[in-house]
């Protein structure tokens, strides 16, 4: 009962939040750093893009569901301890690199090490807090990608201003080092489906269930919602996370923005868009899908179908002003789905198959999403350099936005026999 009294957990969140804050400002420091990066090696966009995704992506999504078969049966405190310390070693490593495949094999390095970051996570959450206010916390956990990718392209461009890039790669990669050892002592292993009995506020203390079989993973494999799920986060990731790594060098090449300017401003515009967003779709899903499942669904559909116009309005625009206004809203809009997609993935499993469900949904949406976005808009952008120089970026950022809708329409799709496939 301690381990998930009010205060208690509120602690654990919060480190697991900032644990999650490592993970994305590793993750996402490459992208402020394109620039400095490319001129030093020489590198074209499509190598950026690589790195920034596929390179990633490769071990991340590979050896997600492995560990997280290993968390489902073993200490998911300690599997994340050690992946804390593996990503931010490699992300320091990234500032010793010399060239492509040294820095790709970095950022490998990083996938690997974070591969035991999140799907533990999310199976922790949900043993800590009770289903009612499941997709909040989640949520909650979430807003470690704003204020992760906010810090990293802050703290990466002022580093790398007033040092190098290669100092910006070392002083993160470092300081999450150190953090490791903390989470580790602030962090307990909570009773398995502890938090899924009739009354939450008095739920007695279980044994865990028997770990997930492969039976088990072939039903999930089986139910049509965790494909259309899947499949739709990837199609809005490969936009997110495409978008994302290349604004930095779109407000350098198409508005001139200098090194320290777009990482104030961009910053600024991820941190606030961001949180709001998340969190928005966590009170959301948590009011709406009481009455129905499916609204964990139709929320993140609606969202994107209104962040596509924001973002096409958002590129076109020439004042600085206008445009922080216009990135902010599409900004927000396109993390509305976290909350209450996560909260549906935990729901088509049993308790003791969390951890698993979690990693395979990450597998289809990182392997696509990421490792395929970043890559797609450098690819176009490098095939639309000879035709509109210094501006193929924006046009390659165009050619991306329709994903958004694609995510939105598998959504809605998956929204509809949800409750068909949904485990209480």
């Amino acid at each position: 009962m301690a381990q998930r009294a009010g205060g208690y957990r509120i602690v654990v969140l919060s480190i697991l939040i900032l644990a999650y804050t490592f993970n994305f400002l590793d993750r996402q420091i490459l992208g402020i750093l394109a620039g400095p990066i490319k001129q030093e090696l020489g590198l074209t966009d499509s190598q950026l893009g690589l790195m920034g995704g596929l390179a990633f992506a490769l071990f991340y999504t590979g050896l997600g569901i492995p560990i997280a078969w290993l968390a489902d049966r073993w200490s998911r405190t300690w599997i994340m301890t050690g992946a804390l310390a593996l990503w931010s070693g490699f992300t320091a490593l990234c500032g010793l690199a010399g060239g492509f495949w040294q820095l790709f094999l970095c950022r490998m390095g990083v996938g690997v090490g974070e591969a035991g970051g999140v799907a533990p996570a999310y199976s922790l959450i949900s043993d800590y807090f009770p289903k009612e206010q499941r997709a909040r916390a989640l949520a909650a956990y979430s807003f470690g990608i704003p204020v992760g990718s906010a810090l990293g392209i802050l703290f990466g461009g002022l580093i790398a201003h007033a040092i190098d890039w290669r100092a910006a790669f070392v002083a993160v990669g470092l300081a999450g080092v150190a953090l490791a050892p903390i989470f580790r002592l602030v962090v307990k292993e909570p009773p398995r489906g502890g938090m899924d009995s009739a009354s939450a506020a008095q739920a007695p203390v279980v044994r865990a269930p028997a770990p997930a079989s492969a039976g088990g993973l072939a039903v999930l494999l089986a139910k049509p919602a965790f494909w259309l799920i899947s499949l739709g986060a990837a199609a809005s990731s490969v936009c997110g996370y495409g978008v994302a790594f290349w604004l930095p060098s779109f407000f350098e090449r198409s508005l001139g923005m200098s090194l320290v300017d777009r990482s104030v401003f961009l910053g600024a515009m991820t941190l606030v868009g961001g949180v709001a967003g998340v969190w928005l779709g966590g009170w959301l899903g948590d009011r709406l899908g009481k009455a129905r499942p499916a609204y964990y669904l139709l929320v993140p559909a609606v969202a994107f179908l209104i962040a596509l116009p924001c973002f096409l309005l958002a590129i076109q625009a020439k004042s600085l002003v206008l445009a922080f206004v216009l990135f902010l809203i599409p900004t927000g809009l396109n993390l509305v789905w976290l909350g209450p997609v996560i909260t549906a993935v935990q729901h088509l499993v049993p308790a003791s198959q969390r951890s698993v469900a979690s990693a395979c949904f990450l597998f289809v949406n990182n392997l696509i999403g990421l490792g395929l976005g970043t890559w797609f808009f450098g690819a176009v952008s490098d095939a639309l350099t000879p035709r509109f120089g210094a501006e193929a970026l924006r046009y390659a950022i165009y050619s991306g936005l329709g994903f958004y809708v694609v995510a939105a329409a598998l959504f809605t799709l998956a929204a509809q026999g949800l409750g068909r496939d949904w485990v209480e």
